[in-house]
């Protein structure tokens, strides 16, 4: 397990945590209060659901790399 200690670790394991919402919400599962969609749009991606998600799994492997390296 590891710690996460820095802005940046607690920011990427935010947007990894909302990527994984947003795929549910793009399946169809509703959830109470404000949607990831929503969330993701206040931080400045923007595009359809499924852009916004495309973008997310570039970041992802973006971070997947700098672990493995």
């Amino acid at each position: 397990m590891t710690m996460l200690t820095t802005p940046d670790q607690i920011q990427g394991a935010r947007l990894l945590t909302l990527r994984q919402a947003l795929k549910l919400e793009i399946k169809g599962m509703k959830r109470t209060g404000r949607s990831a969609y929503a969330i993701l749009k206040d931080e400045g991606f923007t595009g359809t659901r499924q852009q916004v998600l495309d973008q997310l799994d570039q970041i992802r492997e973006q971070l997947l790399q700098t672990t493995t390296e």
